[in-house]
């Protein structure tokens, strides 16, 4: 066993030998101790402390985490059929006990009584808000249930999982599935496409041993047709594929739309039984915000000062789309008049700026700002990787020592989920052993290099880039050494985009972004003309933008709030009532969006969405300091590094926020930097 990659703890994962194999007799054996651990801790009748028990527990969940975030990511990026079947089967076992853990009484009341002991003050702050969260997590875990309703608990957290992982598989399927090939004799089909885009298709063709040019409904093959095709046939047909994903007029086999229904009647059975009336009120008894209400007042007022700006962008997209002939614009011709549109207004387009920037200098630009803000050293490091295109870093401090570890896998491919993460591989701690350093998972889904061209990057994938970074920075830059608080660990869901939409900033800043430009051909940095124009047309139709992710918001919100899962509306009813209220772009009927909305079914998100909106207005008034002590400003970068990534979730983080800006957060800047000030 000890031969088992994934049992290895004493360094880095060992990517080139893990196989799905090993998956199943290392979960095992993990669960095994795990729960022969769990009945020596739980049967002890020495008094529990910190020492004793609950360092003991985590220690246990630490080594369980760390091999499953192996698996998982694996799962993620170089998915298989073997690798799927080994993942789902042990998700299962450890969802069994992980239920198991969360309602086993005898745990709960050893940590309440470690909450309610005189030397509860001894502890340092940290721990004592490990143990705080460990009481709320075992009443939201159900340890306080009846023994009749506790089976049933348990089974709704199994079901729960398992159909999260379904929904994903589901979208990549099908996202995977689809291509539509345009063969030599139909080349004029791509007329407005971009040389590299048009590229990248023969290219795609070729690895399919087909002839002609081959897209697909990966980003960086998407989103090009959706800007540039001049062929509306071509955009039309794309887009239909892309959002009608995972629903009934796709395959019936990835059809999401029952596994939503079954999402949400679980979800609120488990709410009701915790006592909530709905699972928005369960989600938010760990989040910043209070209640469902409170997040219905603050998406309604962004709406409201939002709205008129985004019918002005409205009105100005219908006229544009009359002067191209397009009077009866639709869906899938919106991509297409915004970004001719823009070029008219602006004088530039998204491809043009991308020429200026190449992998190699976006990275180089994006280590500088942290290395000067943060006071640290980004360097590239060698360890074992799960594919060719992904890679591996060193951050240390100014004295050369190693402070955190990250990897790096950009480029889209074949099975590997869409989007763009960050994700924890190891946890800052404090061992018997030393310090743990920290180590994280940042993925980008990018458009790979293409001929003898290094990788280049639009300007929204460069924002992407520093966005994740940000959340990598959390993880890696923390200074908390206990495990359940450290980096991102135990931060409010609707505080952890905070760090990693602060980054997004800096992609905003002449001084920040000439240095990290060189154009393919020439070499030549990124004009002051052509950043001038970017800068200008930074916010065009950002009410637009901002009411799309308040219909979400709201969307999601409503859905696990007052929404009746069993009764006669569905998901697409609720959100066309939303759009009703706040959309000014109406998609068509058909359109299926839900079924791939995999951050509230799949991911962390549900009644959580509005997080991304909730800390915009975090981030914007906190990279406010920067912009009044400079924009590089080191002394402003230390007090964020100290006051907020530092403490990663070792205390709330408004108390972060406040200790970082000297004041609570006003939606004043986030209003400002999108162009709707008063």
């Amino acid at each position: 066993m000890s031969s088992n990659p994934l049992l290895h703890f004493s360094g880095l994962p060992k990517f080139n030998e893990i196989k799905p194999e090993h998956i199943s007799p290392a979960i095992d054996s993990l669960i095994a101790e795990g729960r022969a651990l769990v009945e020596t801790l739980a049967t002890s009748q020495v008094t529990p402390t910190w020492d004793n028990f609950a360092l003991k527990l985590e220690d246990q969940s630490e080594k369980l985490g760390r091999a499953w975030s192996q698996v998982g990511h694996i799962n993620a990026v170089v998915n298989s059929p073997a690798l799927r079947e080994a993942y789902n089967d042990n998700l299962q076992k450890l969802t069994d006990f992980g239920s198991d853990l969360a309602q086993d009484e005898r745990l709960y009341a050893k940590f309440k009584a470690i909450q309610a002991s005189a030397n509860f003050k001894e502890l340092s702050p940290t721990q004592q808000t490990i143990i705080n969260h460990e009481v709320r997590d075992f009443k939201l875990g159900g340890a306080e249930l009846p023994a009749n309703q506790k089976a049933r608990f348990k089974a709704i957290s199994e079901e729960l999982s398992k159909l999260s992982s379904k929904f994903e598989e589901n979208i990549m399927d099908n996202t995977s599935d689809f291509t539509h090939l345009v063969v030599d004799v139909d080349v004029d089909d791509l007329a407005g496409l971009p040389d590299d885009a048009i590229e990248a298709a023969a290219e795609a063709a070729t690895a399919a041993d087909k002839t002609g040019y081959l897209f697909s409904l990966h980003f960086p093959s998407y989103l090009p047709v959706m800007q540039y095709a001049e062929n509306r046939a071509l955009r039309e047909l794309l887009y239909r594929a892309y959002a009608t994903r995972a629903s009934e007029l796709s395959k019936p086999e990835w059809d999401n739309t029952s596994l939503i229904s079954d999402i949400l009647k679980l979800k609120k059975e488990e709410a009701n039984m915790l006592g909530f009336k709905n699972f928005a009120e369960l989600s938010l008894a760990t989040k910043m915000a209070d209640t469902p209400t409170q997040v219905a007042e603050f998406l309604n007022t962004l709406a409201q000062r939002a709205k008129p700006y985004a019918e002005r962008d409205m009105e100005e997209l219908l006229a544009y789309a009359k002067k191209l002939e397009l009077a009866d614009m639709q869906a899938w011709d919106v991509g297409y008049v915004s970004e001719k549109l823009r070029q008219e207004k602006y004088a530039f387009s998204d491809q043009e700026v991308k020429q200026y920037f190449p992998e190699e200098k976006v990275l180089a630009g994006l280590f500088k700002v942290t290395e000067t803000i943060f006071g640290v050293q980004v360097r590239k490091a060698e360890a074992p990787v799960w594919h060719q295109d992904a890679s591996f870093y060193e951050i240390s401090d100014h004295s050369n020592n190693p402070i955190a570890y990250f990897y790096l896998d950009l480029y889209a491919r074949q099975n590997k989920r869409g989007g763009a993460w960050m994700d924890e591989c190891i946890t800052r701690r404090k061992k018997s052993t030393g310090l743990e350093l920290p180590v994280a998972y940042l993925t980008c889904n990018f458009s790979a290099p293409v001929g003898n061209k290094p990788a280049l990057f639009t300007h929204d994938e460069v924002t992407t880039m520093f966005h994740e970074f940000g959340h990598g920075l959390h993880h890696m830059l923390t200074q908390v050494e206990e495990y359940g608080v450290s980096g991102i660990k135990g931060v409010e869901w609707d505080a952890v985009e905070l760090p990693s939409q602060f980054m997004e900033n800096f992609c905003w800043e002449w001084e920040v972004l000439r240095n990290m430009t060189a154009h393919v051909e020439t070499g030549a940095q990124l004009p002051r003309e052509l950043f001038d124009k970017m800068i200008a047309a930074k916010n065009f139709q950002a009410g637009m933008q901002t009411v799309r992710q308040i219909e979400f918001s709201l969307f999601d919100m409503r859905l696990h709030g007052d929404f009746d899962p069993n009764g006669k509306l569905t998901a697409l009813d609720v959100i066309d009532q939303v759009r009703d209220e706040v959309a000014v772009l109406r998609p068509p009927k058909w359109n299926r969006f839900p079924n791939s909305f995999s951050h509230i079914f799949a991911g962390g998100y549900a009644a959580g969405y509005y997080s991304y909106k909730w800390a915009e207005v975090l981030s914007a008034d906190a990279y406010s300091l920067f912009e009044e002590l400079g924009v590089l400003s080191d002394e402003a970068g230390s007090r964020f590094k100290n006051e907020v990534l530092a403490k990663g979730g070792s205390r709330p983080a408004m108390e972060s926020f406040i200790a970082f800006r000297g004041r609570e957060p006003s939606m004043d800047a986030l209003l400002r930097h999108n162009g709707m000030g008063n």
